[in-house]
């Protein structure tokens, strides 16, 4: 507990940017902030406000506000560019039994480079993406994109309840391909209408023209998106970046937000409660609200939540201070792409898939499912976009950001996987969550919920409904 008190009163000494971007990195995660110092001041609500993130000066005329179709398409030139980048690639051979604990393993990249060079059909896959409706429409100057997908078979008078799925980073709106169809058809006296956007900046949604785009201003493009698609009341989805996305949207509009579901969730520490929790925890439990469960997945705390996000914040850093020259590379270079975000998706999934030579890469996912996803980020080149989301929500002071600060009292549900990056006990969560209605200790999975466990999620989505909805 020393230690732990060390770093705080380190956090809290440092002079802005760098203590609020080094407190990030060290107790937070996917860019979703919490730190150990005490948050005491007033809150405020989050006003709806307006933007303009187009090029120039915002024009005089009103907005069009017409929804088009749009579909993914690709050309033989972009291919055999891709091909002929992925042919020039220079690689270092690993150190000897390295595995995956220094980044991802070229000894495995090769294979992964091999498939995608000789058997990966990205024109099979454009037809995969475009099996699900596709539109885009111009919000605050930015050509957002969103995929729309209604139930196949309603039954007559059956009531359809709108859900947006939002995802984070290093994914896209194709992590929720598989748990769409579980969502659209109707089980349990339950049937949905899915939105899934695309974060400006992040595949085929138009990226920013203007610095400071925050998670506050993705959360107000996606509730204009959902007023113009006619929606007065919805349902919330989100993990990583996509949770705090919607707990912004909860925020701002709470009397259109039926409910919100989470699957990553950081809740608003406070320096004195949480420190009492931390020593009596491990003890007794029950005192501060904790279940075995809890401990189990807490403690050692120092170790599963301070040392070991320590060593897997390096990207953080990089994308929250200088994302443009780090992104310079890997958006020129597929295989640097590729090393760079499918690493994420082996050592997120489960920090112990560091110790296997493949980086237990194909046991939650496929290749050709891995490498669409790469593919998304290749063929619009937004890497870079991406990126810059980081610096843009850390480069303030977390304690000053409304939606920090701000509390959440909508119907919240929280789906807590086991081998997610941090885990958020419920009576921590309630410190921020207001409204929880269902929490639910999740059989197996990690940080990618609805790419690795669709139906885990699905189900936990469609019980949280109940309970939001039950008489």
């Amino acid at each position: 507990m020393q230690a732990l008190e060390s770093i705080r009163q380190t956090l809290s000494n440092l002079e802005p940017p760098r203590s609020h971007l080094l407190a990030a990195s060290v107790v937070g995660f996917g860019g979703l902030l919490a730190c150990y110092v005490a948050c005491r001041r007033k809150t405020k609500a989050i006003p709806m406000g307006n933007g303009w993130w187009g090029r120039g000066q915002k024009p005089l005329a009103e907005e069009d506000e017409r929804i088009h179709h749009f579909e993914v398409k690709t050309s033989d030139e972009e291919i055999q560019d891709l091909y002929k980048r992925i042919d020039q690639t220079r690689y270092t051979d690993p150190l000897e039994d390295a595995r995956f604990h220094y980044g991802f393993n070229s000894t495995y990249l090769r294979k992964v480079v091999s498939y995608w060079r000789n058997e990966f059909d990205w024109k099979k896959q454009v037809k995969v993406l475009n099996k699900y409706p596709h539109f885009k429409t111009k919000i605050e100057g930015l050509d957002v994109h969103f995929i729309h997908v209604r139930p196949p078979n309603p039954p007559e008078g059956q009531r359809v309840r709108a859900l947006m799925l939002v995802h984070g980073w290093p994914g896209s709106f194709f992590e929720f391909y598989k748990i769409i169809p579980l969502l659209t058809e109707r089980k349990d006296g339950l049937v949905f209408e899915v939105i899934c956007p695309s974060i400006p900046g992040y595949g085929y949604s138009e990226a920013p023209h203007k610095q400071g785009f925050s998670g506050i201003d993705a959360a107000r493009i996606f509730l204009k998106l959902m007023e113009r698609l006619g929606f007065s009341e919805f349902y919330l989805q989100g993990g990583d970046w996509g949770a705090l996305v919607t707990t912004v949207m909860a925020q701002m509009k709470p009397e259109c937000v039926r409910g919100l579901h989470l699957n990553f969730c950081m809740a608003r520490r406070r320096g004195l409660s949480m420190m009492l929790s931390l020593m009596i925890g491990p003890y007794l439990p029950f005192l501060v609200g904790f279940t075995r469960e809890d401990v189990k997945r807490l403690f050692p705390f120092m170790e599963r939540n301070v040392y070991e996000l320590l060593r897997e914040t390096g990207y953080m850093h990089i994308q929250a201070t200088k994302p443009d020259t780090a992104g310079c590379g890997v958006n020129s270079s597929p295989v640097g792409l590729a090393s760079y975000l499918l690493e994420k998706f082996s050592t997120w999934t489960d920090f112990k898939n560091r110790d296997l030579e493949d980086g237990g890469l194909e046991r939650k996912f496929t290749l050709d499912d891995l490498l669409t996803n790469v593919m998304i980020y290749w063929t619009t080149g937004t890497i870079v976009t991406s990126m810059r989301f980081y610096k843009e929500n850390m480069n303030r002071n977390v304690q000053n950001r409304l939606d920090f600060m701000n509390e959440v009292y909508v119907p919240t549900g929280v789906a807590a996987f086991p081998n997610e990056l941090m885990h958020c006990p419920r009576s921590w969560a309630s410190l921020q969550y207001k409204n929880i209605r269902s929490y639910s200790y999740m059989a197996r999975g990690g940080h990618f919920a609805a790419f690795e466990e669709p139906q885990l999620l699905a189900d936990d989505i469609r019980q949280f409904v109940k309970q939001v909805e039950k008489p």
